[in-house]
Parts: structure tokens; sequence; C-alpha cells
């Protein structure tokens, strides 16, 4: 008995210890709720609010090579009004497009019978709030290590029906907690098989178009195994993998113990086309599963051989919204329940419609006045010993002004990959840093946020404090990370 206390009491104070862990998260994470809920603007009036504070920044300290600086305020607000309005703004049409149709055709996938049992049995799987909410952090982090589009329509679709499935088991549950758990893997997602800045240094013609001949030529290629594959990423992104759900699952109060428990709003996708009999041979036609397979048969030809010929760790948006397309009007099997379904995904595309708009302005100005540049310039003076560390930071900041993987690449890759050359720091260090930054303020930052606010109903104020926490958290992971193994 005597040799047994002592490993029974050292078992009782780790299980004590982590008790004490999960309660102090569940407290913070109550406060960040509450703090971030009042403060935090809708997302519309936040990039309005960007959008203003980036023209008067170019204006104050930026280079605009059709105004010197010697030049006038008249003539610097003029180039800079015409770079904004006259292009910047509608650089990302076509990825608005994209957004949108992913979110529709995305939407009426879920609402296909089959996926909506697939979903509820997977949901099925948690025993009670804890677990449900880890679980849904797990599924969106794991999406995203093979694409960050899979991530957030997945994981937006599974929060969605967690929602509905806590509710039908009567658990007290913070639904914008589960949105949270389920827009985790965006900052995980550019140390997966998508990240844009790894697969951009791969091919030669890829790194000339970003670094120039003459810097490219000086760093060379570098393979996946030099950067996705290496012991740094898999130590960086493996253990937000594995964190990311016990940090989840820990900020969930016990059953029963939100003190403010709020369910998933009605959604009315409950809706279904009425089998009326045809009143016509044409409307018969209209009807017939043959239309479905007339389109849905090549494009499931194309899907294959594109996924055949580029492998899974290639795959870009265009695939994915084929694949999700495809899918979902063969599992409606009918062209007017599939339109039904699209017709319902269409009403919560309003924020991307009118953001990406914004968004692309902020990216003209900051790439037209040098803005991005300089800001990147002034980190990477930083000493060889915190050069990694440094450029993470900075490609935070830089996140929140230009939230794209490949926009940040091309703005800070070339002042990264010369500061890495002159330090002799390794560059593969500066590239992963550079793609953990701008993976790490998604958290804070609505732009990715949009698709998924709008399937699952909640605002971006919901769900900001609970993701700003994972944020601190695996900016720790992460910067600890490139301390000690970059």
């Amino acid at each position: 008995m005597a040799s047994i206390a002592p490993r029974e009491r050292s078992t009782f104070r780790a299980g004590l210890g982590t008790l004490v862990v999960m309660g102090l998260l569940v407290r913070l994470g109550l406060r960040f709720r509450r703090g971030f809920g009042r403060v935090t603007p809708e997302p519309f009036v936040l990039a309005v609010a960007l959008s203003v504070v980036v023209l008067l920044a170019a204006l104050a300290f930026g280079d605009w090579p059709g105004a010197p600086s010697e030049a006038g305020l008249p003539e610097r607000v003029g180039v800079a009004l015409e770079t904004w309005a006259g292009g910047g703004l509608w650089k990302l049409l076509a990825f608005a497009m994209q957004a949108t149709l992913m979110l529709v055709v995305g939407t009426a996938l879920a609402e296909a019978p089959i996926v909506q049992r697939g979903i509820t049995g997977l949901v099925r799987l948690a025993s009670g709030p804890r677990t449900l909410v880890g679980l849904t952090a797990a599924v969106s982090i794991g999406l995203a290590l093979l694409s960050w589009s899979l991530s957030l329509i997945g994981g937006a679709l599974l929060a969605r029906e967690a929602g509905r499935v806590s509710e039908r088991e009567g658990w007290r549950l913070h639904y914008p907690l589960l949105c949270a758990a389920a827009y985790s893997g965006m900052m995980v997602w550019h140390g997966g098989l998508s990240g844009t800045a790894p697969l951009k240094v791969t091919a030669e013609k890829d790194l000339v178009e970003v670094l120039g001949p003459e810097l490219a030529a000086k760093l060379g290629t570098m393979p996946l195994g030099e950067t996705l594959f290496s012991p740094l990423n898999l130590v960086i992104t493996g253990g937000l993998f594995l964190l990311g759900p016990i940090f989840f699952a820990f900020l969930t109060p016990k059953r029963g113990r939100d003190p403010s428990a709020q369910p998933p709003p009605v959604h009315d996708d409950a809706e279904s086309v009425a089998d009326k009999p045809a009143a016509n041979r044409l409307e018969a036609l209209e009807r017939s599963p043959w239309i479905v397979w007339l389109l849905a048969l090549p494009m499931l030809a194309g899907l294959v051989s594109i996924v055949l010929h580029r492998g899974v760790g290639q795959l870009d948006l265009d695939t994915v919204n084929l694949a999700l397309w495809t899918l979902a009007m063969l599992l409606h099997g009918r062209p007017d329940r599939f339109l039904a379904a699209c017709e319902r995904g269409i009403r919560g595309c309003t924020g991307i419609v009118l953001q990406f708009p914004l968004y692309a302005g902020i990216m003209a100005l900051m790439a037209a006045s040098g803005l991005s540049g300089l800001l990147s310039s002034v980190i990477a003076t930083a000493g060889p010993a915190l050069l990694g560390l440094a450029t993470f930071l900075s490609a935070g900041l830089v996140n929140l002004l230009v939230p794209s993987g490949g926009g940040q690449w091309a703005v800070q890759g070339p002042i990264a990959m010369q500061a890495a050359l002159d330090t002799g720091v390794a560059p593969k260090t500066l590239l992963m840093a550079i793609a953990y930054g701008d993976q790490w303020t998604n958290m804070i930052q609505p732009f990715w946020a949009l698709p998924l606010l709008a399937v699952t109903g909640v605002r971006a104020r919901d769900i900001v404090g609970y993701t700003c926490l994972w944020m601190l958290f695996g900016g720790v992971w992460m910067g600890l990370g490139l301390v000690l193994l970059g």
C-alpha cells in the first residue's frame, strides 16, 4: 500500500492541475467573449475604417511613383484615389466570385439528405458539449492541412449541424464557441498542403516570378522536404493540430454551466421542393435527373483528371468548387432541388460581395505606396537570432492589411529572402515564419471568416473573443518553435 500511495498522490495532483487549468481557461474565455463582444465592430465597418486608415497612411508615408514626395498634396491624393478606385477595388472580383460560389454550392451540398445524415452521425460521436467543441476544432484543423477552403466550408457546415444537435440534446452551449472552433483551422492552413509560400518556392518559374531572376538564382528552389515536411513545421503544425482540439475543449464550460448559453439561429434550409405532378413534358424534362447527369459526368471526369495530374497538395479553390458543385448536384439528384438549395445559400453572400472589394483596395494602396515593403524592411533589420521571430510578427501585422497568402508572399518574400542571405539565417526558416504570421492573425481578421459567418449565422463579434485567445495561445507556440528550432 505504501508503494502505491505516492503514485496515487501524483495522479491526483495531475488531475487537480488539469481541472485548475480548465477552470482558468473557461473563465478567461467567458471574459474575452464579453469584452470583445462589446467593442468589436461589424466586419463591414472594420473594412471601411481600415480603408480610411491605410489611405491616410499611404498619403503621409508612402512613396508614389506617379506623384513624388515633392509633389503637392492634391497630386498625391489624386494618384492615391485613382489607384484605389480606378483599379484597386476590383482586383479581387474573380476571388470574390470563387468565394461566393463556394458558399452557394457548399450550402447546397450540406442540404443534401445523405450529407445531413453523415454530419449528424459524426456529431453524435460527441458525448457532451466539450467533446463536441473539441471534435469541431479537430475536423477544422484536419481539413486545413489538406486545403484551407475545405476547412472553411467543411468546418462551418459541421458547426451548424453540431449546434442543431446540441439544441436537440438539450445541452446549454454557447453556439458561437462551436463556430470559433470551426474557424480554428485558418490558423494552421499555411503549414499544410495548400500553403502558398511553401508551394511557390518549389519551381524555378514561380520563384523568379516573385523574387526576380537575380535573387532567385542566389536562393535556389526549396523542395517541400525543407519546408512543409521539415522538423520545424512538423513540430509547429503538428503541435497546433494536437493542441487545438484540447484548447477549445478546455474553453467549454461544463454541461449546463454556461452563464450565457446561445442556441443556433433558426435556418430555413429544411424547405424542400414540392413534388407536384409535372404540368407538361417540358416541366418534366426540367426536373429530370438526366439534366443533372449531363453536366455532372463531364465535371466528375474533369475533377478526377485534375486530382490525378496535380495531386491533393495542389488543389486550388477552383478545384474545390468543382468538387462541391458536382457532388451537390449528384446528391440532390434533380436540378430543381439543387437550384432551390443554391437559392437559399446565395442569401448569405452579401458580406463577400461588398467587403472583398474594400480589402482589394487596401492591398492595392499598400503595394502601390510601398507601405508593405517599408513595414517589412523595418522588421527585417532585427539581428540574426531574432530575425525569424521578427519576420513572424511582421507577417502577422501585414496580414491584417493584406489578407492573402499569395499577396503577402509577393510583398514580404523578396525582403525576407534577401535578409536571410545577408544575415546567414536559413531562408526556409524565414519562409515558414512568413507562412505562420500570415495564418496567425486570421483569428482577428474577418476577411476569411465571411463565408463561415454566412453559413453559421453568427456575427464576427460573437466569435472573436474565442479566436483571439486561440491566436494568443498559438502565437506563443509558433514563436517558441521559431526561436528554439529555427
